[in-house]
Parts: structure tokens; C-alpha cells; sequence
């Protein structure tokens, strides 16, 4: 039954609980729960809906989205959350999976592009009018227990890269999310690494790192010119200069601080900078740290006539990794889906 928008929150809390648990909540799980991450069933909870929808009739993918997100009576915010890799909203992700499993098991089957339906299997299940269906009884299955057991172990080698903390449950994640939980870890102890190192290098290895950084994006022509310019010391503030594009009809000035991690760049040095802008006639400005700006300094750069940037660490190692500086590719692994258009047959 689909919850009209005029629904009271009790009631729309109660509902999503039972959806998921097939129990009412406590006031105390109410209060303390995250809404986003709680909304949003994990894709063994799904699995029971989804099969009732195929037992109305057969259904499409993309509609089934819409409908249980309707069911759950989920926000607009949780339906359109996405994966951390942005490609694929969590919903639609999780109910693909719930299907597949399903699928696999045998009380779903396929029969055209985008679509599926229940078997006899499928129905025979749903009338045992089970509370929740979830991989233990998709296990009764020996075509699913063969599936599962060959998959399972892929699914542990890649929880087993992840750091403990992430609590990667392959019960209750998807394959996807097992995987990018696993890459965030990785792009996290990366980003730590990079920033480690560069306190550790000269100044002067810091300066060329910021050649190399914005030539790989695109600003300063070629690295001989962009080299020149930046490194220059003694404009007040400012450690130099680079052009925003390769003919020179712009320029940017960048300020390049070292600090340590818990020691954060303040109004001060930032309205310094500023200052010397101003001194300059320079309208744009990049003021980069391996640490990190106080409240005060970025509240500051929001109220200038000037374009000023500030880059801190974090921000410098992603941009790092984005454009391959001080990183090489270590091992690329490639993923392809199931080309339902080659399998498609003309009707």
C-alpha cells in the first residue's frame, strides 16, 4: 500500500520499520537512528517486496524502484543517494542485487530485457508467508548454495582488503559496496601517505610539486614556463606567479604553506595573501597548505571581490590522485555487466 504524502511521521517511521524488520520501532531506535542510513533497506530486506511485486505480474526494473521507493515512503534525498563512486544510486543498486539473488535461486526468471517475473518456486515460497526473505533461505536452493559459496570467497578477499573499522558486512552490503568501501580505505590511507611525504620532502620539492599539480591541470603552458614563475619569493605574500592559460591573458598567484596536520592556516596569513593581491592588482589567488584552513580564514575568502582558493591537504591529495602526481596506477581491475541488448530477440 502506498503511503500518501500527507502521512504523519509516526507513521512513516512505523512503516519503513516494518517494511524492513517486520517489527514496529522503539521510540528509543526512532531518536537515535540516522534517517538516511536506516531508510534505506540493506538488499536481503528487499528481497521479500521484490518478489511480491513479481508475483502481481511481470515487472520492469525501473518501475520497481519508483514503487518500493513509494512503499518505504523514502524522501527525495534517499532515493537519489548515491554510492560513494557517484555512478549508481544506492536503491536501484540494491534492488538489482535483491533480484539477481533471487534470480539465481530460481523464483525469479527473466523474460525480456529489463523485466522479470516469479516462478512456481517463486510462489511456492511466498505462500509459506514468510516474515523475511533473505540468503538463508535463498540457501535451501543447491543451485543458489553452489552460486553463493564461489561468490562468497571473491566477497571475503575484497572485505579482507578493507580496514576493520569500515565493518564491511557482506550480509547486508551489496557486491558494489563491498568493493568501493574497500577503494575508499585504500583512497584514504593514499591521501594520508601523499600528505606524510610531502612533510617530509624541502620546500623546494613542495614548490615543484605544485608545478607539476597545476601543469597536469592545465595552467602555466609547459613546465619549463611554469617553473619560472612560481618559486619567486619576495612579492609580500605571494611565492608566485602562473599563468591561467598558455598565451598568459590570465594569471594566478599562488601561496604555498607547509604546516603540520594540526596546525591549521588562520585569518591572518590568509588576509596576508589577500592583502598582497590587492598590492598586485591581481584578482585570483591560490593559497594551498598540507594542512588545513580555520573557520575564520575560509568564512574571510567568502566576502573578497577577489576569486581566492583554498586548497589544504585533503584537497591537494585528491587533486594529486586525480591527475597521477606522485601516484602510479597499481593495478587496474575491470568490470562488465550482462549486455541484455545482445540477448535481446526482436519481437
Amino acid at each position: 500500500m502506498e503511503v500518501p504524502a500527507s502521512v504523519v511521521l509516526d507513521a512513516r517511521d512505523k512503516q519503513r520499520a516494518v517494511a524492513m524488520n517486520g517489527r514496529p520501532p522503539t521510540a528509543e531506535s526512532l531518536s537515535n537512528r540516522d534517517p538516511v542510513a536506516m531508510a534505506i533497506p540493506d538488499y536481503q530486506k528487499l528481497m521479500l517486496p521484490v518478489l511480491q511485486l513479481a508475483n502481481e505480474g511481470e515487472q520492469r526494473v525501473a518501475d520497481v524502484v519508483d514503487l518500493l521507493a513509494d512503499k518505504l515512503g523514502l524522501s527525495e534525498e534517499e532515493r537519489q543517494k548515491l554510492l560513494p563512486s557517484g555512478r549508481q544510486r544506492v536503491l536501484h543498486n540494491r534492488i538489482h542485487w535483491a533480484k539477481f539473488y533471487l534470480t539465481k535461486a530460481g523464483f525469479l526468471t527473466s523474460p525480456g530485457r529489463g523485466r522479470f517475473s516469479v516462478t512456481q518456486a517463486g510462489r511456492e515460497l511466498l505462500a509459506e508467508n514468510l516474515a523475511r526473505i533473505d540468503v538463508s533461505i535463498l540457501m535451501r536452493q543447491p543451485e543458489f548454495r553452489e552460486f553463493y559459496r564461489n561468490e562468497g570467497s571473491a566477497a571475503s578477499s575484497t572485505a579482507e582488503t578493507a580496514s576493520p573499522t569500515d565493518s564491511i558486512d557482506s550480509g547486508t552490503t551489496t557486491p558494489e559496496e563491498q568493493i568501493e568501501a574497500a577503494y575508499q580505505t585504500l583512497e584514504r590511507t593514499l591521501r594520508a601517505d601523499l600528505l606524510d611525504r610531502i612533510a617530509k620532502n624541502s620546500p623546494a620539492f613542495f614548490e615543484q610539486l605544485i608545478v607539476d599539480l597545476l601543469v597536469a591541470m592545465g595552467y602555466g603552458g609547459s613546465h619549463k614556463n611554469a617553473a619560472r614563475q612560481l618559486g619567486r619569493s619576495g612579492d609580500g605574500g605571494v611565492d608566485g606567479v602562473i599563468n591561467e592559460d598558455r598565451l598568459g591573458l590570465d594569471r594566478v598567484y599562488v601561496q604555498a604553506k607547509r604546516y603540520a596536520a594540526g596546525n591549521p592556516v588562520g585569518r591572518p596569513d590568509v588576509q596576508a595573501f589577500v592583502g598582497s593581491l590587492v598590492g598586485l592588482g591581481a584578482t585570483k589567488g591560490v593559497f594551498v597548505t598540507t594542512s588545513t584552513f580555520s573557520a575564520q580564514a575560509r568564512d574571510f575568502v567568502q566576502h573578497l571581490s577577489q576569486r581566492v582558493v583554498l586548497l589544504d591537504g585533503a584537497s591537494l591529495a585528491d587533486l594529486m590522485i586525480e591527475h597521477c602526481i606522485g601516484v602510479r596506477t597499481s593495478r587496474a581491475i575491470e568490470f562488465k555487466r550482462l549486455d541484455e541488448d545482445f540477448f535481446a530477440e526482436d519481437s
